[in-house]
């Protein structure tokens, strides 16, 4: 192999790693976003309970269930479980269910979509954009690799 060859495969390994990790970030967020949409809509179709009391509700039960699989699915390979971890994550989940919850009720209530399907598509809109959000920080400060020798 020679040196022009070498510089080509070099950056596909950091692409691929990034590339599946956003796969195993996005399976687990689907679970999540499943688990979001269910309890969202049994809250507020079902029960009829307010709707901003079922999109926190649903986000803060699907933040539960999202940090099991993105503990020991999609970052398994990350550094180890630690008060630190956990405390960001929550930290940081908190800040998402805020960013999310806005953005719904700014839909909901702000442009008045509160129709069956208009409500559920303001809360795909509002998990798909504070998800970019959860990625970066869960990648970058959460569940951060171990530093060798540290």
């Amino acid at each position: 192999m020679n040196v022009s060859e070498e510089r080509v495969s070099a950056p596909a390994l950091p692409v691929k790693r990034v590339v599946l990790e956003a796969v195993n970030f996005a399976l687990v967020g689907g679970s999540g976003v499943a688990v979001n949409f269910l309890v969202f809509n049994v809250l507020l179709h079902g029960l009829h309970r307010d709707a901003m009391a079922a999109t926190v509700l649903a986000s803060l039960v699907a933040m539960g269930t999202n940090y099991l699989g993105f503990r020991y699915f999609a970052y398994r390979d990350r550094a180890s479980r630690t008060r630190r971890q956990i405390t960001l994550f929550f930290v940081f989940s908190a800040l998402g269910v805020a960013m999310e919850s806005g953005l719904f009720y700014a839909g909901y209530h702000g442009l008045g979509l509160d129709g069956p399907l208009e409500a559920n598509a303001v809360k795909a809109v509002s998990i798909v954009l504070a998800s970019a959000f959860r990625f970066l920080v869960y990648r970058t400060w959460v569940f951060q690799h171990d530093v060798p020798g540290a």
